[in-house]
């Protein structure tokens, strides 16, 4: 049997592949190119999409950080507000642009732990779809009344919900707020009816006009009706200090509550899963850096708002063992939140 001859290379072949190993040394490593893209960013218009009407507290904290890095990067960082399903609407746009940072998420624990716990056949899926960047918020709710005609503790408003059985009503704006409102209920034995709204901006306007008796809402939105007497804040959601209401005091520790004692919403940062970690790097250090600046930290506490930012890694941990908690929550409490 002969055996096969191997064909030599062609004299073109030889000249290709010399010219491309010439050309190696100046071609840039991956890491360098993922600095350059960095280094680059942005260099035009980025989107905060914010899942709320305007004047809550996310969009408030979110048009603070969007003014800050505009005047930074020399860019313009513009607000969106997206309103609707529990955040899906505004998180489905998100999870569905391109991955270039130039597209984030003012993210809450609804829309990354609450409506997964909550809502079946969730069109996106927070641990895929996004990329964490940094948690920006930890907040506290607040339930209050109207300082006209409406009761001054948490003993008497739950007196008033006995003597008026499925009469008095509530509002909240998101899953976390509308939990806290079927928890306080229950575990005051008290018959009242939930008012859902999109969001802070539709509910502080409720509790002005009288469509409802009490909220469950976020400080911000509320604080200067607090301030200018026409709101009564009867407790807080959690021990945390919060310097601007510090004689407000805890649900847990007033009313006996202790399945209400850390109820409160946070809010996070994110961009489109697959975004460059260098890009994702920028925007941290970005958030971590204003919030180093005093006067920006405390005009964010003035409004109700308690600045916290984080590492991706961190903020990823964070939200993964929250969703764990309140996941078993929902499955031992039965609730069914539309």
């Amino acid at each position: 049997m002969r055996s096969r001859r191997t064909r030599p290379p062609s004299v073109f072949a030889i000249t290709t592949l010399l010219a491309l190993l010439a050309l190696l040394p100046s071609l840039p490593s991956f890491a360098e190119d993922a600095g350059e893209v960095a280094k680059a960013f942005p260099n035009r218009a980025v989107r905060i999409i914010v899942p709320f009407p305007a004047g809550g507290p996310t969009d408030i904290l979110s048009r603070v950080i969007a003014q800050r890095m505009s005047e930074d990067w020399g860019e313009p960082v513009v607000i969106e507000n997206r309103p609707g399903a529990n955040t899906v609407i505004g998180a489905q746009q998100v999870a569905r642009a391109a991955p270039d940072g130039y597209t984030l998420l003012a993210a809450m624990d609804t829309t990354l732990v609450m409506n997964p716990a909550a809502i079946k056949n969730l069109p996106y899926d927070p641990f895929r779809d996004f990329a964490p960047v940094t948690l920006a918020a930890k907040n506290t709710s607040l339930l209050t009344v109207r300082a006209d005609g409406g009761p001054n503790t948490i003993a008497e408003l739950i007196a008033r919900a006995k003597r008026n059985p499925g009469k008095l009503n509530y509002g909240a704006g998101i899953i976390t707020t509308r939990l806290a409102g079927y928890l306080f209920n229950r575990e005051a034995g008290i018959d009242v009816q939930l008012v859902p709204y999109k969001g802070s901006a539709d509910v502080v306007p409720s509790l002005l006009t009288g469509a409802v008796d009490y909220i469950i809402d976020g400080v911000a939105s509320s604080l200067p009706l607090i301030q200018s007497g026409k709101f009564r804040a009867l407790a807080k959601l959690n021990s945390r200090p919060l310097p601007a209401l510090p004689d407000v005091q805890p649900l847990s520790l007033v009313a006996g509550m202790p399945a209400l004692d850390d109820i409160s919403s946070w809010i996070a940062i994110v961009a489109p899963a697959r975004t460059p970690r260098a890009i994702v790097d920028k925007i941290q250090q970005e958030v971590a850096r204003m919030y180093a600046d005093p006067a920006l930290y405390d005009r964010l506490q003035r409004a109700g708002i308690n600045p916290v930012s984080s590492t991706p890694e961190e903020f990823d941990a964070f939200f993964r063992k929250e969703a764990v908690r309140w996941e078993k929550a929902f499955k031992e409490s039965g609730i069914q939140l539309e």
